[in-house]
């Protein structure tokens, strides 16, 4: 900590001399016409005998990463949008002003150089300053660039940093853009229609989640900030849109851990006259158009040291079939709730009187079977209980028509065939109103506005959610999901 205070002594008093100068550390009228990407892909290729011949001068912005100094000579590398372009200050290239503006130049300074291009002795497209100019000056210097930036809580704190000196970093946030557009552009292209619905809710509904409180002075109301867009979304059904789909952000107030952050993006699409059986072959569609896109073209995805293969057909697996056959647990332990009860206290969690036999059945589902679905595999046919939303199965009315996508032993979307009968969904709610006031502070509300849409006839239809971050951690090979987060949430800093 010392040493950064020296430093940053050094550059304040350099600034300060600057500005005695008469030079402005902080400009705002320079145009800049052309960008480094731009013309490392025009002219990357050109060769040294093509450049010769060129009189353009180009005019490009970007921050020093590197400065090597040979006497009167200056070699500067400038970072822009990812990529470097070598720049060469000379001093009989420069009016005065320039070239003393450019010996007192520091790693990390934002400028402005102007000239023709040409290439070195090494081959390296270079830019020939004709002109410097200081568009913003650093008082802080960057990490090392050997040593970087390697703490992995002040790279999540300090994203801005994390993105200026870590390639790979920028590159998975590049990554997530392309994701999130291809996204859109799949269901677009499939008719499709993309909604915003609202973000603060007066009843936090779609989901068994905590939600953030808050109060709106004017309306004299408490607010929630949602944790699923789901019911406004099929409202929206009600009113005759068909095929919906929403990219939104949900708040859900629990623990943070690699794969939870409070604030996370969801995809949610809505498709009338459809089941969750479609709903799995277009899982497939999309997670495979997902994979031609940013993965260069092939379904197989590195992951973490293992390969994802996302080649259809998945694999598929009941609820119950699948405790048995991947979690290795007796039938009759899946069958009998008394013994059921029993596995659940072996293994270390005790039953309380809020959770019936499907709930336990979850728990259980969650240790032993969801860390070894590594590959693709869809969950179908789960507990009614745990499902609330969901349209029972017409042969047997204790599960519902719904499936969970498990990939690398993560949990990635859930969806299921629609509840569409306002009297059954009624009990639904009624019975999680009394878990609620048993204590589970996760169980749904009443929503009398949502009953009353059903009421006018909701289409049948199937709906899915699939969550962003996680899918991005996918085809990153991030392990966390944090890193596939901008700005992720934090404890609050430690005060030196």
């Amino acid at each position: 900590m010392e040493d950064l205070n020296l430093v940053m002594r050094e550059r304040l008093k350099k600034a300060t001399e600057l500005e005695q100068e008469g030079v402005a550390l902080f400009p705002n009228r320079y145009p800049v016409s052309n960008r480094i990407k731009d013309l490392l892909a025009t002219f990357g290729s050109s060769p040294a005998e093509e450049l010769e011949g060129q009189t353009d001068a180009y005019t490009v912005a970007g921050r020093i990463v590197a400065i090597r100094s040979f006497g009167k000579s200056i070699f500067m590398h400038l970072l822009d949008s990812g990529q470097k372009l070598q720049c060469y200050i000379q001093q009989n290239q420069l009016d005065e002003e320039s070239y003393r503006l450019s010996k007192k130049l520091d790693i990390g300074d934002i400028i402005r150089v102007q000239g023709p291009l040409f290439r070195t002795r090494t081959n390296e497209l270079t830019l020939l300053a004709k002109e410097v100019v200081l568009l913003s000056k650093n008082l802080r210097p960057l990490p090392e660039k050997y040593h970087g930036l390697k703490d992995v809580e002040v790279r999540y704190r300090q994203r801005y940093v994390d993105l200026i000196v870590n390639d790979e970093v920028r590159e998975t946030f590049r990554k997530r853009a392309e994701i999130i557009q291809t996204v859109r552009r799949f269901l677009m292209d499939r008719g499709f229609l993309e909604v915003e619905t609202p973000m603060m809710q007066p009843i936090p509904g779609g989901a068994t989640a905590k939600p953030f409180k808050t109060f709106h002075n004017a309306l004299g109301m408490e607010l929630f900030l949602r944790i699923a867009p789901e019911l406004y979304l099929k409202r929206l059904l009600v009113g005759g849109f068909e095929r919906v789909f929403e990219l939104n952000r949900n708040f859900r107030n629990e623990g943070v851990s690699t794969q939870h952050n409070p604030e996370f993006t969801m995809l949610e699409f809505y498709q009338a006259y459809a089941t969750f059986e479609e709903l799995i072959s277009l899982t497939e569609e999309l997670f495979g158009a997902v994979a031609m896109a940013v993965n260069h073209g092939s379904l197989s995805v590195p992951f973490q040291g293992q390969v994802i293969d996302l080649t259809p057909p998945w694999a598929r697996y009941r609820f119950n079939e699948v405790l048995v056959e991947i979690g290795n647990i007796p039938r009759s332990a899946v069958e009998d709730p008394d013994q059921t009860m029993k596995l659940a206290g072996s293994m270390g969690f005790e039953p309380n009187r809020l959770e019936g036999h499907g709930k336990l059945l979850t728990k259980i589902f969650d240790l032993v079977v969801e860390p070894k679905l590594i590959q693709p595999t869809f969950i179908t046919h789960y507990p009614l209980e745990v499902s609330p939303l969901s349209r029972r199965n017409e042969s047997d009315p204790t599960l519902v028509d719904r499936f969970e996508l498990f990939v690398a032993g993560k949990e990635m979307a859930n969806a299921f065939s629609e509840l569409n009968d306002p009297r059954d969904q009624r009990e639904r709610f009624l019975h999680q109103l009394q878990a609620r006031q048993a204590g589970d502070e996760e169980a749904h509300l009443m929503d009398e506005d949502y009953l009353r849409a059903l009421e006018y006839g909701m289409p049948p239809a199937a709906g899915e959610g699939i969550g962003i971050d996680r899918v991005v951690m996918l085809f990153t090979d991030s392990p966390s999901i944090r890193d596939v987060i901008l700005f992720p949430h934090l404890k609050p800093e430690k005060k030196m």
